[in-house]
């Protein structure tokens, strides 16, 4: 199916994006320096607990406006992960079993200290343990919420090599987002994203915990599947248009989407920028498509304003 899409602004775009890609970032991709009161109390309070967070290992442009609003995804199961995925910034390599005894309870105790009512975590993959990883984030869910019992809880979960028991065993802590991010469109899977990732086994995952969420008999309608993927990698309207549609056949609940930024020159390299009013269009795509919520923006990460997208789409 053709996305509904004026094709003469993706020649348009296309030409743009060619010439902006020689002189710089545009306008529009540009961030405030990083600094304040709140963001230097947050990195304090990390850097004190030996904790790592997304934010800085991902070179997160949106920094400064999340550690000032008292926010930040903690990054758990350390910070060398063992896929090689090619536009990611995070360290790669072998940890060969070594886990944080104390994250756990760093965590929530870090959570705590900066009085957060909803926090994000994410991980790094993990091959080198049996169960992905799974039994130790499963351990710094219950810290959490054993500390803080009213804190809501949002997972950004790796694919576990497939293994969708794992799933399950964080689903049934009663996290209120459980996401998994595509990435990319399906052509494109294989060269963005480590060898050992799928396309399809993260379509899997997602379909798997849209039907554990619906097993639970306690407020079933709060618990909420996310994805994410990039654009700018070279990718077609009509592509990306069938990626949403790809999401929502697994009962993918929530989507962001924003555009790919190159994190050294070791990365990928990025074929186009993408304007504000092209984030827009596949806003109302994604909305057409009935999701419950959507997040289009050029800056726009999986975690980003992760509290407002989850009540936004608690509104419908």
């Amino acid at each position: 199916m053709k996305s509904p899409l004026i094709m003469v602004k993706t020649v348009t775009q296309s030409a743009l994006s060619q010439r902006q890609l020689h002189v710089g970032k545009p306008a529009w991709m540009k961030t405030n320096i990083t600094g304040g009161a709140n963001y230097f109390q947050v990195k304090r309070n990390l850097k004190s607990r030996k904790l790592v967070t997304v934010c800085e290992e991902a070179k997160c442009p949106n920094i400064g406006e999340c550690w000032n609003s008292l926010t930040a995804t903690f990054m758990v199961l350390g910070d060398t992960c063992t896929r090689a995925c090619r536009f990611c910034h995070i360290k790669t390599g072998n940890p060969q079993g070594w886990l944080n005894p104390h994250e756990p309870q760093e965590v929530a105790a870090s959570a705590h200290d900066m009085n957060l009512s909803y926090v994000v975590l994410t991980m790094v993959d993990r091959d080198d343990l049996d169960d992905g990883g799974a039994g130790h984030v499963a351990q710094v869910i219950r810290a959490i919420q054993s500390m803080n019992p009213e804190m809501s809880i949002e997972i950004l979960a790796g694919d576990f090599a497939g293994d969708l028991e794992a799933i399950a065993t964080i689903m049934n802590l009663g996290v209120c987002v459980y996401a998994h991010n595509l990435e990319t469109v399906e052509r494109l899977s294989p060269r963005v994203r480590d060898r050992r990732a799928s396309y399809q086994v993260s379509l899997n995952i997602l379909r798997r915990a849209n039907e554990l969420k619906h097993t639970k008999k306690q407020r079933p309608n709060t618990i909420l599947t996310k994805s994410a993927i990039m654009v700018g990698l070279g990718e077609s309207h009509d592509e990306v248009y069938k990626t949403m549609q790809d999401l929502r056949s697994v009962g993918c609940d929530l989507l962001t989407i924003g555009q790919y930024m190159r994190p050294t020159k070791k990365h990928l390299a990025i074929k186009s920028w993408v304007a504000p009013d092209v984030f827009q269009e596949y806003e109302h795509m994604a909305r057409e498509l009935k999701f419950r919520a959507v997040l289009c923006k050029p800056l726009a990460r999986s975690s980003y304003r992760a509290r407002d997208l989850y009540h936004q789409a608690l509104e419908l």
